[in-house]
């Protein structure tokens, strides 16, 4: 498991909450892989209490089983939840992105071209986390532009589901489109072109559907039946 540091502010349990959730998008944590709470709070400096609620929490999203008296259980990956999931995402995201196009300016193009600008550095040096990691800036960058950060924190959660996916698409399939289609989408914000901007964002999440033959073929231990 990897662990980084506690951010200033952030509570026991939304340290915990954000371990678990970045290891099990990375697969440190894989699907199927069991969870002990008492190992997490000595790898965290946390007690098991703030542990336990980060457990509960990712429970709600079907993304970890608890069972009494028994380790914890990340689930296998659900291609219905990751559709749920990404669902969810596309009805959001093409709304966002609708508004972005209204309220984008000229520096908020500028911070867009240059999240793309190092995510194909990472993608030509072929870092898949620096590129998911930009990858998700990108996203939470047009939810700030639209003043719609709370929306964004609250679709991360069930987002899990699909993340996982993501992260093996990147893992698994190295001349994977979704830089060149950041890099599209940024120039229709430019343009005010909100129906073009739409348009590219649907097919963006819509990419994993394409990748799941290859996926399936890498990670086969992982998916439920």
């Amino acid at each position: 498991m990897q662990v980084s540091e506690r951010l200033a502010r952030e509570t026991g349990r939304d340290y915990a909450l954000r371990m678990i959730k970045e290891n099990i998008v990375s697969l440190d944590l894989a699907p199927g892989s069991s969870i002990s709470e008492n190992e997490l709070a000595a790898e965290l400096g946390l007690s098991r209490t703030p542990v336990r609620e980060a457990l509960i929490e990712l429970s709600k999203v079907k993304i970890v089983e608890i069972t009494p008296q028994k380790k914890s259980l990340v689930t296998p990956i659900d291609y219905g939840l990751v559709e749920e999931s990404r669902f969810m995402r596309n009805v959001l995201e093409c709304a966002v992105v609708d508004l972005v196009c209204e309220m984008a300016t000229g520096e908020d193009v500028s911070r867009l071209r240059e999240n793309v600008k190092l995510q194909n550095f990472y993608l030509d040096n072929f870092y898949p986390q620096q590129i998911m990691a930009l990858d998700n800036e990108f996203h939470k960058l047009l939810f700030d532009i639209a003043r719609k950060n709370q929306v964004y924190r609250l679709m991360n959660t069930i987002s899990i589901h699909f993340d996982r996916v993501r992260a093996m698409a990147l893992s698994s399939i190295k001349d994977i489109k979704i830089v060149q289609d950041h890099a599209l989408i940024t120039d229709a914000i430019a343009l005010g072109a909100a129906s073009q901007a739409r348009k590219l964002m649907e097919n963006h999440l819509k990419r994993y559907k394409f990748d799941a033959v290859a996926i399936r073929k890498q990670y086969p231990q992982y998916f439920s039946d």
